[in-house]
């Protein structure tokens, strides 16, 4: 009896049309990724100032990422002296909250401790837009002005509207060697927004 491998073949081709329509539609966020990271709106209104964390050094000192971010943020303070709120966590290998360390670093350079508020509890990017609202809730802040890497901020900024804020963005830049990584893992972030705000997952 001949044996009829139609259906297997079937299979087969159908998971791989799958596969491929999955690479598209990934390669489309990431060609989205880049679009939107070109296209923030300008900075010149703002009421207070946003610094979202980075990776800080064994040595306590900021990394590269972070400074760059913090470089930024102090530029569009000294155009516009508001409050900064900057915002992270303590994780692994960091040897004190990255809050923490961005307040001193920009008190370092001229900031007033005042007009520095610290969320150092925050150890993911809706979480620190979350706690950044909180701690601006009653500072009359009308548009807040979010500092991050280019690759993120746009993310950052829908959940920053997500919390209610008015928000405009400064990105700051990257290490070239990290920008396939970067972006790919943005894209990534980017679905997992998605499906917790349209489909109500939980994601963690």
């Amino acid at each position: 009896m001949k044996k009829n491998h139609g259906g297997g073949y079937r299979l087969l081709m159908g998971l791989l049309i799958l596969a491929l329509m999955g690479v598209i539609a990934y390669l489309s966020v990431v060609g989205m990724v880049c679009w939107k990271e070109t296209h923030v709106p300008g900075t010149e209104s703002y009421d207070a100032i946003v610094v979202l964390g980075a990776q800080v050094k064994p040595d306590g000192t900021p990394s590269v990422q972070l400074q760059w971010r913090l470089d930024a943020a102090f530029e569009a303070w000294k155009e516009k002296e508001c409050l900064i709120v900057v915002c992270g966590a303590q994780g692994q290998n960091e040897p004190d909250a990255e809050g923490r360390v961005m307040r001193a670093y920009l008190t370092g350079l001229g900031v007033p401790e005042s007009q520095v508020l610290v969320d150092d509890t925050s150890f993911n990017t809706r979480q620190n837009l979350e706690n950044a609202a909180m701690l601006l809730r009653d500072s009359g802040a009308k548009t807040v002005l979010i500092v991050t890497s280019d690759y993120h901020l746009p993310r950052a900024m829908a959940l920053a509207e997500d919390q209610g804020l008015n928000a405009t963005g400064l990105g700051s830049p990257t290490k070239p060697e990290y920008w396939i990584k970067n972006h790919a893992r943005e894209a990534i972030a980017w679905l997992k927004y998605w499906a917790e705000k349209y489909l109500g997952l939980s994601l963690g």
